[in-house]
């Protein structure tokens, strides 16, 4: 039975749109398969890890009669991709296997039964919801999931904190050495409630979501999150634990400001930090009357200074940082300048938006 038969690129885009969270290998071999699923022309695909669900729909699906299938998801994607654009593709259910024809390529896929595809329950109950535009949230993603930690023990770490509290939406990510905060309105009234969603849900949606005013709504329920937009709905589990208090680690008041052009900071780190240490990426901020020295050194005595002029007439400063964690930031702001704050050697920086409250980093200092 050609159970579907379509343009490429019809089947394509929402296979993208749901197989970033595929496992190629897995313990359980149908978690990398794609569910397909087709009633009349209308085109469901659906793609799990048990943690993250990812649904999405498309329209334009020709073929004969309804079904259901799952098929490896990596290799129809491969498939598909390595066909000319504007190809005419066919799905044909032969059996057990999926038979995948175009022109005179044929390919013939393993099948595994659609009843067997686990799904994750969408939780019923006390849940809130509200919306935003995928830029605001894009945006605010980008301000902080790079400082999330990638593999810590302290597991909830290993995500980004989504707080909501009457019109406000703030997101915080920590890994212990820094800790990045953004928040944006939203036009809603809600009582306050934290979720930490995990690092590949952060991840997945940055990548799906596009920079438009296009609405993403956002339904928060005790133990999952479900987010919609265009035609992709994911929902995904959240991470059970208590995130670090950030009110407490931004510090309320500091002695020392900077302000400085973020492209001209940018590229100074960037120059010094090609010799330091690999290991630790150290560099030294030398701050004194207006001027900025950066000086880094490698465990080979080679050096590297830079030097900026800066409108600064505040005590003599002499910290170190791990470089890497100051580009982090750099490269994730859009604003012209960055104000740099300090109290001493000893204690955190904190980077923030001159004339932006809505965004804070804090960075710890380190030995050098």
């Amino acid at each position: 039975m050609v159970l579907i038969k379509t343009q490429r690129d019809t089947l394509l885009a929402p296979l993208q749109s749901v197989s970033g969270i595929v496992e190629r290998r897995h313990t359980l071999p149908i978690l990398s398969n794609v569910l397909l699923e087709k009633q009349g022309d209308q085109l469901t695909l659906l793609a799990t890890d048990i943690e993250i669900q990812i649904t999405t729909t498309a329209g334009g699906a020709g073929g004969e009669g309804n079904g259901a299938v799952t098929v490896g998801a990596r290799k129809l994607q491969d498939i598909l991709r390595s066909l000319p654009d504007g190809s005419e593709v066919s799905l044909v259910l032969d059996d057990k296997r999926l038979q995948v024809r175009a022109g005179k390529s044929r390919f013939s896929l393993q099948t595994l039964p659609a009843a067997d595809f686990p799904r994750m329950t969408l939780a019923d109950g006390d849940a809130r919801e509200f919306a935003i535009s995928q830029r605001a949230f894009r945006q605010l993603l980008g301000k902080t999931q790079y400082a999330m930690a990638a593999q810590d023990v302290r597991y909830y770490l290993n995500g980004l904190l989504l707080q909501v509290e009457g019109k406000e939406l703030r997101a915080v990510a920590t890994d212990g050495h820094r800790l990045a905060f953004a928040s944006v309105g939203i036009d809603a009234d809600l009582p306050r409630q934290e979720m930490i969603l995990p690092r590949k849900t952060v991840l997945e949606l940055n990548r799906l979501l596009v920079d438009t005013d296009d609405a993403l709504n956002i339904t928060l329920s005790p133990n999952q999150v479900r987010f919609a937009f265009g035609s992709v709905v994911l929902v995904s589990k959240l991470i059970d634990g208590k995130f670090p208090d950030y009110e407490r680690v931004i510090p309320p008041s500091l002695r020392n400001h900077v302000t400085i052009g973020r492209q001209t900071l940018m590229q100074a780190m960037n120059r010094a930090a090609i010799l330091t240490n690999e290991k630790f990426r150290g560099v030294r901020v030398v701050l004194g009357e207006n001027t900025l020295k950066l000086i880094a050194a490698n465990a080979e005595q080679e050096e590297a200074q830079e030097e900026v002029e800066v409108a600064y007439a505040g005590e003599a400063i002499d910290v170190g940082f791990n470089v890497g964690y100051l580009l982090d930031v750099l490269n994730n702001l859009h604003s012209d300048e960055v104000q740099w704050s300090f109290n001493d050697a000893n204690s955190s920086a904190l980077v923030t938006v001159p004339g932006n409250e809505r965004f804070k980093y804090v960075v710890m200092p380190m030995r050098i």
